[in-house]
């Protein structure tokens, strides 16, 4: 046989042991960057198993402290609260979501008060509190835009005036940005952050979480607001809208099968950038995962580097109450 010849260039020598490929390698995010979302209920002693999603929970406001003293220790920054509510407390125009004694405001009052350096954002969207589960007031079939901008806003200074650092809107409302801005400077709630959920594609990947909130629509779905991921500069303008109306952090939702859009809009603002690794993205790594399709270690470490990558600075993940386990290096 002939001889071959020899590699000029030799990479495996910078892969060769572990010392060197640690040497070499990116941290991974540290718990600082994490926020942990989470579902809080009514009621007392309440830790119900969401199926959907496991490892993730609704809790009442006394378990639910008791659950953030764990991720508090492992150095999560933060959460993110839903509310989730009985039939009801649900109406056409939610009145129940900026009620100062619901599920949320109550829930930021007890945990502010046990953790007060720990970062609070609540969601701001009433799809939990309507009785037909769509974003805003819903006439002859269609939500309509702007009378919903100030049930967004009612419910965006309770939760402020609760104790909560920041707001992060949802439901996709044109104008949302700028009408809750407007709302808590207002009242002097100047120093509420906005974290908008300014890229928010309708997507397939939320089932879970609509199972663990309780938020799915009676009738119609919600493309007509939400983003079409078939159409990626009308997303990206999103993001280019609500910076402009004063958001403070942007968002994408979901993360795993955006990193093109997560990209993009990092290029394009100097804004902090939080993406959303949402409960479908969650859970078909576990379901991957318990088929023996991979190790659930190794899967989770390599999607969270892909956002890291891509240019999450703030990683919105079901995956925070587990970082010790499945991230810590």
């Amino acid at each position: 046989m002939h001889n071959l010849p020899t590699p000029d260039m030799r990479l495996r020598r910078l892969r060769r042991t572990t010392g060197i490929r640690k040497m070499l390698a990116a941290p991974m995010p540290g718990p600082e960057k994490f926020i942990w979302p989470v579902f809080v209920v009514e009621g007392s002693g309440i830790k119900h198993p969401i199926e959907a999603m496991p490892g993730q929970f609704r809790y009442s406001v006394d378990t639910l402290l008791e659950a953030v003293a764990e991720v508090r220790s492992m150095g999560i920054s933060g959460l993110m609260i839903f509310g989730v509510v009985g039939d009801n407390r649900k109406s056409n125009d939610a009145n129940y979501a900026w009620h100062p004694e619901s599920v949320v405001p109550t829930a930021v009052r007890a945990i502010k008060a046990k953790f007060p350096d720990l970062v609070i954002f609540t969601d701001i969207c009433v799809c939990e509190y309507t009785s037909h589960g769509h974003c805003g007031i819903l006439s002859n079939g269609e939500v309509q835009n702007d009378p919903s901008l100030e049930l967004l806003a009612k419910m965006s200074i309770c939760h402020a005036e609760s104790g909560a650092d920041g707001v992060a809107p949802s439901a996709m409302m044109d104008g949302q940005v700028a009408a809750i801005r407007y709302a808590l400077d207002d009242v002097g709630l100047l120093d509420t952050i906005l974290m908008s959920y300014s890229t928010k594609f309708a997507s397939a990947m939320y089932g879970p979480f609509r199972e663990a909130a309780g938020s799915a629509p009676s009738c119609g779905d919600r493309s007509g607001y939400q983003a079409d991921y078939r159409n990626p500069a009308a997303a990206l303008r999103e993001s280019e809208f609500d910076e402009a109306e004063g958001a403070d952090i942007l968002m994408v939702k979901p993360a795993l099968f955006y990193l093109d859009i997560i990209a993009e809009i990092k290029r394009e603002s100097s804004l902090p950038l939080a993406t959303y690794n949402v409960s479908g993205e969650y859970s078909m790594l576990i379901a991957s995962a318990e088929r023996g399709y991979g190790d659930l270690k190794s899967l989770v470490r390599e999607s969270v580097f892909a956002l890291n990558r891509a240019g999450t600075d703030i990683f919105i993940s079901y995956w925070a109450n587990q970082y010790n386990k499945l991230l810590k290096d």
